[in-house]
């Protein structure tokens, strides 16, 4: 009877711990629903569409212009490719392509813990933190700062095994490796991360192992992959180092910047930084491993490549809440694995895991992002500008006149209308006009441009009345300085005589949220 009731307490207590499993898993599982609701990301949603025109033929950087390096381009192809040959709409099937790679990364951490000596509160709190952390961005869920932050949990895992002396196979090392690297090649700010996980790994082998570091293959590969890409640009996007970085380096950069201690002011970024203090506090105060010292060393990376581009937006600290709310779970699941009696650990490591992941769920709801943006989507401008496209440019090839990413993208992608404008928006003309014409008037003469100005003046307009699309949609909100009027967009090209004889087969449709619809008659 006794030997009854003991494997009865035993099976009580397995069920009890994978209940609670279960509910420790469930913020990852809430925001993998936010991710999947729509809308996607603004900037997602621009690169997915400049990658699907560019597979229908459009050539990048001269037809196709943008700031970006190529590789976030490439990265968007298998989708573009995949909503060109199945039922999927390019949402979806990126979507599809970000969760995968979630799970991919995912059981790569799964394969780095082998090996690593873990408490149970500490194995509970990984297995329910790390697939959180994938999807804690919400609405910024696949742009490029959060893929940078999802590649650099295992990458970090690595690293601590590599400090820790753990012997990884050459596959799974590697391939984490060329992941990683991948991952930091796309933005030249990303490098940070691994410069200071590199250090880490250096300094916590010390300098009597210096050689063990110099034969390590794992940085090595890093920069094989790295100096491969640098060189591939110029041979295969020769118009991106002679063209586009030009236009980025003397209108893009400033636009809309902020000072270097201006942007820690911002909520976002001053948000990261008291919490990459408060991790670092603690790491200082006390040893907890190799594991929380990269991980440490990759928020640091995150959040000096947040602040070098003095914006301070949502997704610039991304990778830093990711990261940061990984490695304070990790410091809380071990000090809790010190503090408790081994039995006491391991029977409340379920229900202590299941704490963990619920206060970091709490602590990324915040006023305005997910799940609230989700949530109310359908009523706000984004939604009703998209069903207003779906409704009267379903399909069809549209030029649109405006500065603005959001709301234009996504509703682009899911009206499945196409821009003809060779840049994602007017942003070069929004730089350049920062200042008023020396002339006095509104708008500067042909002859008065800059080359950069006078280059998109002349495309859209030639590319306009060579091939008119179907619709014209143009913003009133233009974001340029006031300069004894406002600037009018339709004003300013119907200056060029090839865009003003288009235009004239053209009448106002409707406005909805501040944009104008124009469709050419038949």
């Amino acid at each position: 009877m006794q030997a009854a009731r003991g494997l009865g307490r035993l099976a009580t207590a397995a069920a009890s711990a994978r209940l609670w499993r279960a509910v420790a898993l469930l913020p990852a599982a809430l925001f993998l629903l936010t991710v999947l609701s729509p809308p996607l990301n603004h900037d997602v949603a621009a690169v997915l569409n400049f990658s699907m025109r560019w597979l229908s033929g459009q050539r990048l950087y001269s037809e196709l212009i943008d700031v970006n390096p190529p590789l976030i381009f490439v990265f968007n192809l298998p989708a573009a490719w995949l909503a060109s040959v199945t039922p999927l709409d390019g949402p979806r099937a990126l979507l599809l392509l970000l969760v995968a790679l979630c799970g991919l990364v995912w059981w790569l951490a799964a394969r780095l813990r082998d090996g690593l000596v873990e408490g149970p509160v500490e194995a509970a709190a990984l297995a329910a933190l790390v697939p959180l952390a994938l999807v804690l961005p919400g609405y910024d869920f696949g742009q490029r700062e959060v893929l940078m932050g999802t590649v650099a949990i295992p990458y970090a895992m690595l690293a601590a095994r590599r400090m820790a002396g753990v012997p990884t196979g050459r596959r799974l090392m590697l391939g984490v490796a060329v992941l990683a690297a991948l991952g930091f090649a796309l933005k030249p700010h990303f490098l940070a991360v691994p410069l200071l996980v590199e250090a880490a790994v250096l300094l916590r082998r010390g300098w009597g192992r210096v050689g063990v570091s110099l034969a390590d293959p794992v940085p090595w590969a890093m920069a094989g992959v790295w100096v491969l890409y640098l060189a591939s640009i110029p041979v295969f996007f020769p118009d991106f180092f002679g063209h586009v970085v030009p236009l980025v380096w003397d209108y893009y950069v400033d636009l809309g910047g902020l000072s270097a201690f201006g942007v820690l002011l911002t909520p976002n970024m001053g948000g990261a930084a008291l919490l990459l203090a408060i991790v670092t506090a603690l790491c200082l105060a006390r040893r907890f491993g190799p594991l929380v010292l990269a991980l440490w060393a990759a928020t640091a990376g995150a959040f000096v490549s947040a602040l070098v581009q003095h914006k301070g937006w949502t997704y610039h600290v991304a990778p830093v809440f990711m990261l940061a709310g990984l490695t304070t779970g990790l410091i809380a699941a071990r000090w809790l694995d010190g503090a408790l009696p081994p039995a006491r650990a391991r029977a409340s490591a379920p229900a202590l895991s299941a704490v963990m992941a619920g206060l970091l769920m709490l602590g990324m709801v915040r006023g305005g992002e997910a799940p609230f943006r989700e949530l109310g989507y359908e009523s706000d401008k984004g939604g009703r500008l998209t069903a207003w496209l779906k409704e009267h440019a379903w399909n069809e090839r549209l030029l649109i006149l405006t500065p603005d990413i959001w709301p234009i993208y996504p509703a682009l992608n899911y009206s499945n209308s196409q821009s003809t404008l060779r840049f994602m928006n007017l942003w070069l003309l929004q730089g350049v006009n920062q200042r008023c014409p020396d002339n006095g008037e509104r708008y500067r003469q042909p002859w008065e441009m800059s080359r950069a100005e006078f280059f998109v003046y002349r495309t859209v307009a030639e590319d306009f009345a060579s091939a008119p699309p179907s619709a014209v949609l143009v913003t009133r909100h233009v974001g340029i300085p006031w300069c004894g009027k406002e600037f009018d967009f339709i004003e300013y090209f119907s200056r060029h005589p090839l865009f003003a004889e288009a235009f004239r087969s053209y009448h106002q449709q409707g406005e909805i949220e501040g944009y104008k619809l124009y469709v050419r008659e038949d």
